[in-house]
């Protein structure tokens, strides 16, 4: 009847034991008593600093890629666990930028890494600059956690799936009024002009000995129409600089490792590398589904690479991983892809918990902003993610997937009605989904998204916060930056102490001035 069904109990999805009450009764009692544990909250100083950015990563993509994990494991779906559902605490973070209700990667980005929220379009700089204007860069610039972990001693890191000069990592190195200033070729001339930068070279120059960057964007780091390595034929693949610079030469000049397919990265050994480039696609690294398992690296590897190499530094580390093609997927209307993506980042947290201590290493799980992305229809238990709702229209009396965008390039009419979904692979991996309203490309959600965290001071991650808040919280946990003051404890311990009395006295003026 339901031919996109699991065929694994078709009839009752859910098994034997799920009828009795004590089945639920014992879960929820073990749920119970490990909360109850958590009373004993972790308070010592976070040596590492782990944060896992999925670009576009709203709480329904979070609930169906749980599903589709489960469900590639032969499971019904619902009842899986993500990795980041096994953090104790979750909170809330508020996405919005300065100029923009919805949000997009940069400024965002700019709120979670640089601890101040920003206009959209912008990177590494204040709300007070302005997108595209280059004479509004100076004296607005803000810095990352990223620069600040550094400057405390610690190794530091970037893992994505994007050009490594994307919105999300270049906000922790970058200071740019505008996000798509990749290369000296994307920069109008008067920007050039202004002294105004590419990203491509502040990656380089700002913080000169970031230990680990690993990702796309090989084009921009080379001088235009500089054949590139892996596609030599491929014109639009080709170097894209101007200024005749040759990034990655510059890198191994200075003794930096420099690989570009996955057979070079697995074959390092991580003990004798201090300094590591990977770029291992002229832009973004293909999708997971459409991978080459033999020359690209997944992000799992990748971020399994980078942590043997960062965690030899006896003062620790500050890693920023993004699965940054979940945003991409969505924005294609391909909801296989995207949740693909965000199955594969989560692999990779799991990689990062075996590697690391949730006694030292405080990680954070989050989103930069959602999608209008859903899924719905009153599927039954066990209904493949992708399938179709068990019923049909009754405006239209046809069939409709569950998973459904609110806009995109999913809208498509057939002799001047609704595509007849039944008539299609809707399955395929490249499947556009149904969206209310036609665009070329789907846009951003505006709601807030989850923020899972575990390890030092993790929960100080509760109830609903600024997105700027997290890089603080993360700052405070490790001793760095702007918080040191209650670092003064001899057990290892982070002394909250200090903070709370100077909190005590802010209340006790605020008083006296009432």
């Amino acid at each position: 009847m339901y031919p996109n069904r699991f065929t694994v109990n078709c009839l009752f999805p859910y098994t034997e034991q799920e009828k009795d009450p004590k089945y639920w009764n014992t879960w929820a009692q073990q749920t119970l008593k490990n909360a109850l544990t958590l009373q004993n909250l972790n308070k010592n100083k976070a040596k590492n600093l782990i944060l896992f950015l999925g670009d576009g990563m709203g709480v329904p993509t979070v609930t169906a890629a749980r599903i589709l994990k489960g469900q590639l494991n032969g499971q019904s779906g619902e009842e899986t666990q993500l990795e980041m559902d096994k953090f104790p605490f979750v909170s809330l973070a508020k996405t919005y930028n300065t100029n923009a209700q919805v949000p997009d990667s940069a400024g965002t980005a700019t709120a979670y890494l640089c601890g101040v929220k920003a206009n959209e379009g912008t990177v590494g700089v204040s709300a007070a600059a302005v997108r595209s204007q280059c004479n509004s860069t100076q004296g607005n610039e803000v810095t990352s956690i990223l620069r600040w972990a550094k400057e405390a001693g610690k190794s530091v890191g970037i893992v994505t799936t994007t050009r490594v000069n994307h919105a999300t990592p270049s906000a922790a190195y970058a200071h740019s009024v505008d996000r798509d200033w990749y290369s000296d070729n994307e920069m109008p001339a008067e920007a050039l002009k202004g002294g105004c930068k590419d990203i491509a070279r502040q990656l380089f120059e700002n913080i000169p000995n970031i230990d680990v960057i690993l990702g796309g964007g090989r084009k921009y780091m080379f001088p235009k129409n500089t054949s590139d390595v892996e596609y030599p034929d491929v014109l639009k693949h080709s170097g894209t600089r101007n200024d005749g610079r040759n990034l990655v030469q510059e890198w191994t000049d200075r003794k930096g490792h420099y690989v570009w397919n996955k057979k070079q990265l697995l074959s390092l050994n991580p003990n004798s590398v201090d300094y590591l480039l990977g770029l291992f696609e002229p832009m973004d690294l293909p999708y997971d589904l459409e991978r080459n398992s033999n020359t690209d690296p997944s992000l799992t590897e990748m971020v399994d690479v980078a942590i043997k190499i960062l965690k030899k530094n006896p003062s620790g580390f500050y890693l920023l991983v993004e699965g940054g093609r979940i945003d991409h997927g969505h924005h294609e209307g391909k909801a296989k892809q995207a949740l693909h993506e965000a199955v594969e980042m989560d692999r990779a947290i799991g990689r990062a918990d075996l590697m690391t201590s949730v006694h030292d290493t405080l990680t954070i799980v989050t989103a930069d902003h959602s999608h209008v992305f859903n899924f719905g229809g009153y599927t039954v238990r066990g209904n493949t993610i992708f399938g179709l709702a068990p019923m049909l229209s009754d405006i239209d009396q046809k069939p409709f997937t569950s998973i459904i965008y609110g806009n995109g390039p999913g809208y498509k009419l057939v002799n001047g009605v609704r595509e007849n979904v039944s008539t299609i692979d809707y399955q395929d991996n490249n499947y556009q989904a149904q969206a209310a309203v036609p665009l070329s490309m789907e846009t951003h959600g505006g709601e807030d998204v989850a923020v899972f965290a575990k390890g030092p001071l993790a929960h100080l991650l509760h109830g609903v916060h600024e997105q700027n808040y997290i890089p603080h919280v993360m700052a405070y946990a490790a001793c760095i930056g702007q918080n040191r003051e209650h670092c003064m404890s001899s057990n290892g311990s982070a002394d909250l102490r200090p903070v709370l009395s100077s909190i005590a006295a802010l209340l006790t003026f605020t008083r006296l001035l009432c």
